[in-house]
């Protein structure tokens, strides 16, 4: 009987041999391939908890920039009221002076730039936040990662010191730069208005050819030429939220000696500058501006309405026409609706725009990806 079993097994051999082999390789190929799948569902766990973690910490840096925008409008506003004080000359008018005539072209000069410049700064101010907490709101969360592609995982590079130096820039705007961009404006609006009579009768188109003209001039100044001989490529109101850009004096004999907290700041800065010179930050000032001067106008639209009975009611606000000296007061109101207190539809309506919301996004996602491996190069 054993004889029997030993040349059984002796003929089939080779057929026991290639079944084993089949069989255990099919055991093997199907414990790999649930190890993989493990591992499949490991890294997509891990990246869908690393994606929502993003994701959350994104939402929070948006109200942040949110909370940051309402804060800083009083004293945006305040400096609009310092810089171009209408109020004085108001004080002056119902004392009834003998220089009424020169008072009123004063006050039809500065009531214009007042409305012209809190537009221009409430956009900028709400598309420069968007670069500045979107640029270090990636860094933070880099300083969160617990690998940092064989960086040294101690260093921190948004440290609270670097994060108040570098968000302290945005006082730029609301000193040197808002005093620029105010004297940019009352250049334009007096080529613009000083020549016109305060009884001429205008129009909302009227006011809109205006205002459009206003812009052409303050936003038609170019930044130089590049070495090529091109224009430059960076939107004229960069200038009112960034100095001019310098020599840092950052050269090989003095690198040295330069703290490591001036050298991630002042990376931070030639960052934003990039920023600030993309076709994607030209786009969206741009359509803030658009929706800022918009909404001037429909705010002074009520009081283009016809009279009850009038032959114009029908038509509405677009053909009713007030004397200049009219429209002043309204125009100098505006900025109380531009630059006001929360709630502000203006600038609530800045903060929600789409185009706003996806450059914030794209900002934010530039700068939160971890640098390539440099180990995992070939």
């Amino acid at each position: 009987m054993w004889e029997s079993i030993k040349n059984f097994l002796r003929r089939h051999k080779r057929k026991f041999f290639v079944t084993g082999a089949v069989f255990g390789g099919a055991v093997l190929l199907w414990k790999f391939a649930q190890w993989k799948l493990q591992q499949w569902k490991d890294q997509e766990t891990k990246d869908c908890l690393a994606m929502a973690r993003r994701q959350h910490h994104f939402d929070s840096n948006q109200r942040t920039c949110n909370m940051t925008v309402l804060s800083m409008l009083p004293k945006l506003k305040e400096a609009i009221r310092h810089m171009l004080n209408s109020e004085k000359i108001v004080e002056a008018l119902n004392k009834k002076p003998e220089n009424r005539v020169d008072l009123w072209k004063e006050l039809k000069i500065v009531s214009f730039c007042r409305t012209v410049a809190s537009v221009y700064s409430t956009a900028m101010l709400v598309v420069f936040l968007r670069v500045q907490l979107n640029i270090i709101g990636g860094y933070m969360y880099l300083d969160t990662l617990p690998g940092k592609n064989g960086m040294n995982k101690e260093r921190v590079l948004a440290t609270p010191e670097v994060q108040q130096r570098y968000l302290s820039n945005v006082q730029y705007l609301l000193n040197d730069g808002m005093f620029s961009l105010v004297s940019a404006v009352k250049e334009a609006v007096t080529n613009v208005l000083a020549s016109m009579p305060l009884q001429k009768k205008l129009g909302l188109r009227d006011i809109e050819r205006l205002c459009s003209s206003i812009r052409c001039q303050v936003e038609a100044a170019k930044l130089g030429e590049q070495g090529s001989g091109m224009e430059c490529t960076i939107h004229p109101l960069v200038r009112y939220m960034v100095p001019v850009e310098e020599d840092d004096g950052l050269g090989q004999d003095s690198a040295c000696h330069i703290l490591e907290e001036q050298l991630i700041i002042s990376k931070l800065m030639l960052e934003t500058r990039d920023m600030l010179e993309s076709s994607d930050f030209h786009s969206v000032l741009n359509t803030c501006l658009d929706i800022g001067f918009s909404r001037v106008l429909d705010n002074m639209a009520e009081f283009f309405r016809p009279c009850a009975g009038s032959d114009l009611q029908s038509s509405g606000p677009s053909c009713v026409q007030l004397p200049l000296a009219k429209i002043i007061p309204i125009i100098n109101s505006q900025i109380d609706s531009i630059c006001g207190d929360t709630p502000n539809p203006f600038i609530q309506e800045l903060l929600l725009m789409k185009c706003v919301k996806d450059f914030a996004a794209n900002v934010y996602e530039a700068f939160s990806q971890l640098p390539p491996d440099p180990t995992h190069d070939p």
